[in-house]
């Protein structure tokens, strides 16, 4: 056997530990190596006989080195049948790229949101920025279902799976040049006031249309916003005051569709 001979010369206080020692040969770690003591005045000599084929050979498995580790952690929402499950990576290249898939056959373009239509109690999908909200059925229970879903989850991001296709267009809002200053001024207080608490609370809202002539402004509800039982009560005492407040005689009144 081909071998590599180490040498390795200690002196001092430690000889003494080992100076009633013989002369003595270990066999250690499956014959990985086999050292041996000598001892010569006031210093001791450790030779290890190594065996290179051995010690090339890695202790762990290094398809795991790089691999990202994800977390996936819960948030509890307003809406009971909704979970808001997340992680600690971004799940789109764009951070604005919102999806809300209300049934498997809309999941086209997300192959996570496919995968998790095949659990039988998940209703709606709601991918945004680094949270995935699933509302279930009434009947089940989300303490059996949530660990369930992080172990999924955990893995699917872990091995690299994709969350979306690559021609998946975000529905993210574009800048209209064509908006009017009421407009611009309504879509700024969404982003500013609304969304955040919206998404902090599993889901999203987007500006639909207004229509100046009635007062009144449609918006998107999406995510755990859909059936959640407070919807109504968010919109007229949380949208709708904030913005008639805050422009006065322009908005009159504020509708959702998706709830």
């Amino acid at each position: 056997m081909n071998t590599t001979t180490v040498a390795a010369y200690i002196k001092g206080i430690r000889f003494r530990i080992f100076c009633s020692i013989p002369t003595t040969v270990f066999d250690c770690d499956n014959k990985n190596f086999i050292p041996s003591i000598h001892t010569k005045s006031s210093t001791f000599v450790f030779i290890f006989s190594l065996n290179p084929d051995a010690m090339m050979k890695p202790a762990y498995n290094t398809d795991n080195l790089y691999k990202k580790l994800i977390n996936i952690y819960t948030e509890a929402v307003p809406n009971p049948d909704a979970m808001k499950f997340v992680a600690n990576t971004m799940l789109a290249a764009n951070e604005e790229t919102v999806k809300d898939y209300p049934n498997a056959a809309s999941a086209t373009d997300s192959p996570l949101a496919q995968e998790l239509f095949k659990f039988p109690f998940v209703q709606r999908v709601f991918i945004a920025n680094n949270f995935v909200t699933i509302t279930k059925d009434e009947a089940s229970d989300w303490v059996e279902h949530i660990p369930v879903i992080r172990h999924f989850l955990k893995n699917y991001l872990e091995e690299g799976s994709p969350v979306f296709e690559n021609n998946a267009a975000a529905n993210a809002p574009t800048a209209d040049l064509n908006n009017s200053e009421a407009v611009k001024k309504i879509k700024s207080i969404l982003d500013e006031y609304i969304r955040p608490a919206v998404e902090m609370d599993g889901g999203h809202i987007m500006f639909h249309s207004f229509e100046p002539e009635t007062g009144v402004v449609k918006v998107l509800l999406q995510g755990s916003c859909s059936g959640c039982p407070s919807s109504t009560i968010t919109l007229k005492s949380g949208i709708e005051n904030l913005l008639t407040r805050m422009m006065p005689g322009e908005v009159k009144a504020v509708v959702a569709e998706g709830i």
